[in-house]
């Protein structure tokens, strides 16, 4: 569960090593607790973003590990997000055609149509994508 503002959400989260593998760990993460919400329809985009966010923690930050976090926001959004020790914060910038890297926030953007930011914490930072339905389209 996560507290809020206004109330407590629930959620699963898990601490994984800071390592390219752990983005497997991270994506079964994602699928269960997707699956167990009903909110199946985000699996897909969810594992995605979540691959994305984690391996750009694992490039640029710091310190062991990282910690990874599912919310379920609603009964059509959740919010995924990673956690690291980094206070360095990522950069959505266009990738050249001859760069081999630098498009996973361009990914990130494109899936969760913008809803993605940067919580910066005392000790690192929390960046997070929602997934749902976009503004104006029909729930699931």
């Amino acid at each position: 569960m996560v507290e809020t503002g206004t109330g407590t959400l629930p959620a699963y989260t898990e601490t994984l090593p800071r390592i390219p593998e752990s983005a497997r760990a991270a994506r079964r993460l994602v699928h269960l607790a997707l699956n167990v919400w009903g909110l199946n329809g985000l699996q897909d985009a969810a594992e995605v973003v979540i691959s994305e966010l984690l391996t750009n923690a694992v490039l640029h930050a710091r310190r062991e590990s990282v910690r990874v976090t599912v919310t379920r926001l609603s009964h059509e959004r959740a919010r995924v997000a990673v956690v690291d020790m980094s206070k360095k914060q990522p950069d959505l910038r266009p990738a050249g055609s001859e760069e081999e890297s630098g498009r996973g926030l361009a990914i990130v953007d494109a899936l969760s149509g913008g809803r993605w930011g940067v919580e910066s914490l005392t000790w690192g930072k929390r960046v997070w994508a929602e997934l749902g339905p976009r503004e104006g389209e029909p729930g699931e």
